[in-house]
């Protein structure tokens, strides 16, 4: 733990590792404040993409916690940046939340829902039929399917519910297609964090609740992993996974140990 808590920065994910929907999680504003008093950099990274960092930032105040809007990074936010490098001033119909939409229209991307270069699919509370039948039409005509993120399921405080990937589903199954994951685990999410931390990879840690998408991304990019079980994942499923986590703590909490 003391080669853990020697790390100059940290990356954290959000969902099941600070909170469940709208309620904190136990030993939260202890490891932010332990954060900030030594001196540690940090990045909350999450694949949510329904929620604008300053929507995040004022997320946590409500909650408690003060952190600076750029202390946020989203899957919304890689989406828009892998767009933009893929095909600038591109146009795309969207099944998603303020959060996405916003980070587009940022780099220029317009929204089109009759001849668009994507589809481009986050979390959409206000998902139906119709709009799963026109995204599946406009991929069937040429329209290249991305997905924000590849996590099947998200915790609430209600429990699990669908993600990004159940979402997408039936659009790849009708049109045969198979989506393009921009989010967690995909290696460009860790090289834009690094890159907004200024910091090497061997001096930072990332901290998730979920070893598909939190602990691959580490692993993959060679970044120590640290395995909370405040969130998705359980204890007894690390077996069915063929890499581990670095750390396996029960909360955040226990970062900051005594």
């Amino acid at each position: 733990m003391d080669i853990l808590r020697s790390k100059s920065a940290f990356i954290c994910d959000m969902d099941g590792v600070l909170y469940h929907g709208d309620k904190l999680l136990p030993g939260v504003p202890e490891f932010i404040e332990w954060l900030k008093k030594t001196k540690k950099k940090f990045l909350f990274l999450t694949n949510n993409s329904g929620l604008t960092p300053r929507e995040l930032q004022h997320k946590l105040l409500r909650l408690g916690i003060e952190v600076n809007e750029d202390g946020f990074y989203t899957s919304a936010l890689a989406t828009a940046s892998f767009l933009a490098s893929q095909a600038p001033g591109c146009s795309a119909y969207v099944l998603g939340q303020p959060g996405l939409i916003n980070a587009l229209y940022d780099v220029g991307i317009t929204m089109n829902s009759v001849n668009p270069d994507y589809v481009v699919v986050g979390e959409d509370s206000g998902l139906n039929f119709e709009k799963l039948e026109r995204a599946t039409h406009l991929v069937l005509n040429g329209a290249r399917l991305v997905g924000c993120n590849s996590d099947l399921t998200g915790p609430t405080e209600q429990g699990l519910a669908p993600a990004c990937r159940a979402l997408i589903s039936p659009i790849e199954m009708a049109a045969g297609v198979e989506a393009y994951f921009v989010g967690k685990p995909n290696p460009l999410m860790m090289r834009h964090a690094l890159k907004k931390l200024n910091i090497d990879e061997t001096d930072t840690a990332i901290v998730g609740d979920r070893m598909d998408t939190d602990i691959m991304a580490g692993v993959e990019a060679e970044i120590d992993t640290v395995l909370v079980l405040s969130g998705v994942t359980k204890r007894e499923m690390l077996v069915k996974f063929p890499y581990r986590p670095k750390y396996v703590l029960e909360g955040v909490w226990d970062i900051v140990g005594e």
